[in-house]
């Protein structure tokens, strides 16, 4: 059942979205060559708890930690270690949920670190891009299909990668999974109408190559099957009457990433929305 949002409750899941991008940007701060995963997953813990608000992810279904750190070929749900360490040339995308005042927050950004290899690099930029093409979809009285359909067109038809199908976005609220599940590909006109007040997160997960994946023997971290390189950017957005609403806002990830010469900027390929 697709649960819609007051405005109050939208300005809850803000809130709680607001407070994701500022994990994302405290891990844009430290993340490096060097260090692993477990001390940005630390990190991030210590910064959610120190705000009042507890990690949407760590406990959730088993899974052990406060994010999911996943490096290049490794699409989504990689579980972060002391094992786990950052090289010169590495894509790092990390995904972060936090529960706060009720409601849960959603965001996701992939890190590019140092000598990212260029074609690695226009990968970061389509997937990124495709994030706000999903956006300018999501419009009252279309329908689910049409932010799929907007995503794969730019994705597989304009930059021939390929587009993960068996992970999607979600609805969000007082649960950090509801329906309607938000695929990055489709049919325009198929699905759900997008109504006011439902509230999503669109997360293009997107691989240089083909688009199957497996998922390794922990159970959790899914990876490309060719091994090569994925992408992955998240926004929680709510539907209004005259247009998206982003709820996260992934310009304090920017701002941090401007200021550590380890990381490498993700400029967009369109005007975003």
């Amino acid at each position: 059942m697709i649960i819609y949002k007051t405005d109050e409750e939208i300005e809850f899941i803000r809130e709680s979205c607001l407070l994701v991008c500022r994990v994302l940007a405290e891990v844009g701060r430290i993340i490096r060559p060097g260090i692993s995963g477990a001390e940005i997953d630390k990190a991030a813990e210590t910064f959610i708890r120190d705000h009042g608000a507890t990690p949407s992810f760590k406990g959730y279904r088993g899974f052990p930690s406060t994010l999911c750190v996943s490096v290049n070929e490794n699409v989504v749900h990689g579980i972060p270690s002391d094992k786990q360490i950052f090289r010169d040339g590495d894509i790092v995308s990390v995904d972060c949920g936090v529960f706060y005042n009720g409601f849960h927050g959603d965001s996701a950004y992939t890190f590019p670190l140092g000598d990212v290899d260029e074609s690695v690099m226009e990968l970061c930029r389509v997937t990124n891009t495709s994030l706000y093409r999903g956006i300018e979809a999501a419009l009252a009285g279309n329908r689910l299909g049409d932010i799929g359909f907007a995503v794969q067109q730019y994705v597989e038809r304009e930059h021939r990668y390929g587009v993960v199908r068996e992970l999607v976005g979600h609805g969000i609220g007082r649960e950090l999974h509801e329906a309607p599940e938000v695929p990055n590909y489709g049919k325009r006109g198929r699905g759900p109408m997008l109504r006011e007040g439902l509230v999503i997160a669109i997360e293009p997960m997107v691989n240089q190559g083909r688009k199957e994946v497996r998922t390794s023997a922990d159970g959790w971290t899914v990876f490309a099957r060719d091994h090569k390189p994925s992408a992955h950017y998240e926004h929680t957005i709510a539907i209004r009457r005259d247009g998206p609403d982003i709820l996260s806002d992934h310009s304090a990830i920017e701002e941090a990433i401007r200021g550590n010469a380890h990381v490498r900027a993700v400029a967009l390929k369109t005007a975003a929305v």
